[in-house]
């Protein structure tokens, strides 16, 4: 068949013959290419003025290409490869490319802290839950010492548990390391804690439920595992161990769990929008600040290692932690002016 029939007016329609159209067009093709893998790999700068006019002429006769190329039914491999180019070209022509290292500095000004900010409810709301969790364990064990076995894994008590004597539960948290186990302990930690991060954040979509229910525990590890130590006088040196990293590790896990929250609630209560696409509009807003609770687990290890290596008073390790939580918390919260790529989207 070598002609379309016109619907309107019957008037045979010539088809486009893909090898002649590629020959007539496929210049223009190429030296659009070339010139936008030229700005991808340096910057306009590296075009000439000759070729920076030619540019928005080449975009244009590109896109005339890629509708008769639709329009007509050509092969469907010169159809991709024309929109690829297209977008390509569209985003150095209209969009607003920037550096690594702007997108970086304005991730760490004002993208990452204002990320956090918004999620200042379900922040509170999970920090409540925490606290809650380490309440009721703390309680608990203090009148009944077998409801710890029923909260901490055995991975994670590895012998401190309340049958450990003073000796065993101080060499935990001073003193040089004994055969590994505070390494052990310590490792299994912060392992356990990244995982809750990540649960908490990736179950969020089931209505928030699981979200809530990991916070809980967590608290609820975190007070079994005071109340064990407090019992043998140990208290305030376990919870000073834990401060100098626990301030970022715990405040981490909450905003993971506050990322989780606002997807839940997003998927619970979508208003007008399909539970689909509000749980995607909840996603997106909360990548960053997740991102960011990658970065605040990394520095969690730091203080965890330098902490239990070098660190031996509890005095430092209170001021230490306190001091981080006091940074996150005027770095998340104080007002600050909107980034350079803020101003130029308003």
């Amino acid at each position: 068949m070598s002609a379309l029939v016109d619907q309107q007016g019957g008037v045979p329609a010539p088809l486009v013959n893909a090898t002649r159209f590629r020959a007539a067009h496929e210049a223009d093709w190429q030296r659009l290419d070339d010139l936008i893998t030229r700005i991808e790999k340096r910057s306009v700068r590296a075009l000439g003025d000759d070729d920076i006019l030619a540019l928005p002429l080449l975009y244009r006769s590109a896109l005339s290409s890629l509708s008769v190329a639709r329009e007509t039914s050509l092969d469907r491999s010169l159809v991709t490869y024309l929109e690829q180019l297209c977008m390509r070209a569209y985003f150095q022509l209209y969009g607003v490319p920037t550096s690594l290292w702007r997108q970086l500095a304005d991730f760490f000004r004002s993208g990452w802290p204002n990320a956090v900010q918004s999620l200042w409810r379900e922040t509170l709301i999970c920090f409540f839950l925490t606290v809650a969790g380490a309440v009721t364990a703390y309680v608990l064990i203090a009148h009944d010492s077998s409801w710890f076995y029923s909260i901490i894994p055995d991975a994670m008590a590895s012998g401190r548990d309340p049958s450990a004597s003073v000796e065993t539960l101080r060499a935990t948290i001073y003193g040089p390391q004994r055969q590994g186990m505070l390494g052990t302990f310590a490792a299994y930690l912060f392992t356990h804690n990244s995982q809750i991060a990540i649960f908490a954040f990736a179950l969020g979509f089931a209505f928030a439920v699981p979200s809530a229910l990991l916070l809980v525990y967590n608290g609820m590890m975190l007070g079994a595992m005071i109340a064990v130590f407090a019992k043998k006088g140990l208290g305030f040196a376990f919870v000073g161990w834990l401060t100098i990293h626990g301030t970022t590790e715990m405040f981490a896990i909450m905003i993971a769990g506050a990322c989780g929250i606002r997807i839940g609630t997003a998927v619970a209560f979508p208003g007008r929008e399909a539970r689909t696409e509000a749980a995607v509009r909840a996603g997106r807003s909360t990548a960053v600040a997740m991102a960011g609770v990658v970065c605040m687990l990394l520095v969690a290890g730091m203080l965890e290692g330098i902490g239990r290596q070098t660190i031996q008073a509890d005095a430092q390790r209170y001021g230490i932690g306190i001091a981080m939580l006091v940074g996150w918390l005027v770095y998340y919260y104080l007002p600050r002016r909107a980034s350079g790529s803020e101003r130029d989207a308003t």
